[in-house]
């Protein structure tokens, strides 16, 4: 029956149409699980960084939060399914350390069975044949986690006639006939039909965990026995896989960052912030819709042999309809530690007639071979030791100066990012650690001597975090250098995973401060001068992120300054910010970020007028298309005609410049990094023949 004939009968069938509770297998917490949610109770108490207390608010808190778990868009439960389990908000807790799970599981049952029984409600619909138009004047609401709770199920029943109709315009606007949508829908609700009468009480449990445990801080989780192989929810896909961090993002798995060196930041095609709503594998036509689906079960599709190819269809980051996805292809494979090296290269800057040369410094991670390096084998890789031959190159073609690049650098491994530093300074502290009973302890580079005490400047980006962190705020704290880009990250904690009978925890034991007593968390290390970026703050970085533990400071160490950069900020800004205006990339860089936020603040609803729709998609392509195009003409290059021409270029790879010679707006970045290093060293140059 086609999707688009009216037919009367389906509108009297919708009408008469009652979501009911069917039968579903019961889950029930196990013996196993009633003992690991009282140690996991124990270790949040005793263990955990923060002095956690477990009254009535925390109960109150972790309530809510597994209610926004199980229907965080309130389109689901009726407001009658959770009254008789409100005594949770008070008893969350007494539940979780008595081991009493059994009505924190029959909620989850009754959101099951109200899931099940909507999906089975449009399944009916779809074998009705759907009377849809898209010419009415509605609208659909699409952030819903402050919606009331339904009284009834008429008030659902019209919320999911909208939603309904908007999957069905979402597919009828990426050019697919009738019964291709028809299809398309009836596969996606049977599969998420399927998955639920597929769940396991390790399942719950997992979820139940969550809502404990994410009420504390977003780091600290509770492992089962499956996950524990991954070690971490923020699975990495290094291991044949796509060579991403993926993260839970309400009903979507959200690409948190990429591996340096993976397939994915090797293809080009992701960015953080992205999200996966489909998985598909290259001998098969089919792409599973994943939207809803649990994170671990996400990261098992996209997981594959080396050398064999993951479609993902895509919703990019500066996307603001769900109808502009793609599908993008990996070729999965392993990273190696050649992959990730750090590398150097020398750029030409022109000044007063004279072409000047700044050696920079790409680092993509501290690593270290660890087996070779336990092994007592001489000649094991390490970011130090790469960077030392970097410098050692550029020393000899005699830079002026050298940036050292850790944009998208997640971090790795302390001991690096402490002798790293140590290339730089002569001895000190780096980095201070204190732990849950507030014991420091100080960790830093104890040989003497620099390798390089040449001007310096640290390029740094939202998707610097952990030990880019740590180096970045001691080069700033010492005086050694200047660090410039865009507020880092500011994943500030320190994480310890412990068996339990039952899987593991991942427990937040510590936090991270600079040498001059300033944490690193949540605030993350803020430059000198700042660059903009197309990564929004509010969706990336630890701020983003619930219950993220507070910025604070400890006591100060001492420690020897090697210059006073700070005393040269004024000029050096007036310098860049001079630049920046006459840069075409910095321009469209700045524009481009305050457009996608004003276009996701805007976005609170989506028409479901197919022309209106259309309207408003054209729109915002066409202002985005405005702003590329302003910046090509500024560079003498050749517009483009469409947006997603864009898009295609972007995806040819990494690369300094496209197919018609544009530079990449990050690009930029390096090369403003090494203009302001010249000005710098220019400026101490002359305060030093001043003094003389």
């Amino acid at each position: 029956m086609s999707l688009f004939t009216t037919l009367s009968r389906s509108i009297a069938l919708t009408m008469m149409l009652v979501i009911t509770s069917p039968t579903v297998i019961a889950l029930e917490p196990t013996d196993e699980q009633r003992q690991v949610a009282i140690e996991i109770a124990d270790s949040l108490r005793y263990g955990h960084y923060a002095n956690i207390d477990f009254n009535t608010a925390w109960s109150e808190n972790a309530f809510n939060r597994y209610l926004d778990i199980l229907d965080g868009q309130r389109a689901y439960l009726l407001h009658r399914d959770i009254e008789p389990y409100r005594h949770l908000e008070s008893g969350f807790a007494d539940a979780l350390f008595d081991g009493e799970l059994a009505d924190i599981f029959a909620l989850h049952e009754k959101s099951e069975a109200r899931r099940k029984a909507r999906l089975e409600w449009l399944l009916t619909r779809l074998d009705s044949g759907l009377d849809l138009n898209f010419d009415s004047n509605e609208r659909l609401e699409v952030e819903r986690e402050n919606a009331p709770w339904a009284r009834n199920e008429s008030e659902l029943n019209a919320l999911w006639e909208k939603r309904l109709k908007n999957d069905a315009l979402t597919l009828a606007l990426s050019d697919q006939d009738n019964e291709q949508v028809e299809t398309n829908l009836r596969q996606r609700y049977e599969g998420q039909l399927s998955r639920i009468e597929q769940t396991e009480p390790e399942d719950v449990f997992g979820l139940v965990m969550a809502a404990v445990t994410g009420t504390i801080d977003p780091h600290t989780g509770y492992l089962s026995p499956r996950q524990g192989e991954s070690f971490d929810i923020q699975m990495s896909l290094s291991l044949e896989g796509i060579g991403a961090m993926l993260q839970a993002d309400g009903e979507y798995v959200k690409v948190a960052s990429l591996v340096p060196g993976g397939p994915a930041e090797r293809a080009g095609v992701l960015e953080p912030a992205d999200r996966i709503i489909g998985v598909g594998q290259e001998d098969e036509d089919e792409i599973v819709n994943v939207i809803g689906m649990r994170l671990d079960n996400v990261v098992d599709l996209i997981r594959g042999p080396k050398g064999s190819v993951v479609r993902l269809e895509v919703i990019p980051a500066q996307a603001v309809d769900m109808t502009r996805s793609h599908v993008v292809e990996i070729i999965r494979d392993t990273v190696n530690l050649e992959d990730q090296a750090a590398q150097s290269e020398i750029i030409e800057v022109e000044r007063d007639g004279n072409i000047r040369q700044i050696g920079v410094i790409t680092v993509p991670t501290f690593y270290v071979d660890f087996d070779a390096w336990q092994a007592g084998e001489e000649d094991y890789r390490s970011t130090t030791r790469d960077v030392t031959k970097e410098v050692e190159k550029l020393k000899s073609a005699d830079v002026e100066g050298i940036v050292l690049d850790l944009r998208n650098n997640g971090g790795g491994a302390l001991q690096e990012a402490n002798s790293l530093l140590g290339l730089f300074i002569d001895r000190g502290p780096t980095v201070q650690v204190r732990d849950a009973e507030g014991r420091i302890q100080l960790y830093g580079d104890s040989e003497a001597g620099a390798l390089y005490d040449g001007p310096l400047t640290v390029l740094v980006n939202r998707l610097s975090a952990s030990a880019s962190e740590i180096f970045a705020g001691a080069i700033q704290d010492y005086g050694r250098g200047l660090v410039v880009g865009a507020a880092t990250f500011g994943k500030g904690t320190v994480q310890t995973l412990s068996d339990l009978s039952h899987g593991e925890i991942k427990l937040t034991r510590a936090k991270f401060y600079r040498i001059s007593g300033d944490s690193t968390q949540n605030r993350g290390v803020v430059p000198d001068i700042h660059f903009p970026s197309l990564v929004d703050p509010e969706r990336i970085g630890e701020s983003s992120l619930d219950n993220a533990l507070k910025w604070d400071t400890v006591q100060n160490v001492q420690y020897r300054r090697y210059g006073e950069p700070e005393n040269y900020l004024d000029t050096l800004t007036t310098r860049h910010e001079s630049r920046a205006d006459d840069n075409p990339n910095f321009r469209y860089l700045e524009q481009q970020s305050t457009l996608a936020r004003q276009l996701r603040e805007q976005h609170v609803s989506v028409s479901l007028n197919r022309e209106q729709r259309e309207r408003e998609m054209q729109a915002q392509e066409a202002e985005q298309l405005a702003l590329e195009n302003q910046r090509r003409l500024a560079l003498g290059k050749e517009a483009l005609e469409e947006w997603s021409d864009a898009r295609e270029e972007g995806e040819q790879g990494e690369q300094d410049e496209d197919d018609n010679g544009v530079m990449a707006p990050e690009r930029a970045h390096v090369l403003e990094a090494a203009e302001i290093l010249l000005d710098y060293a220019q400026l101490k140059n002359s305060q030093r023949m001043v003094k003389r």
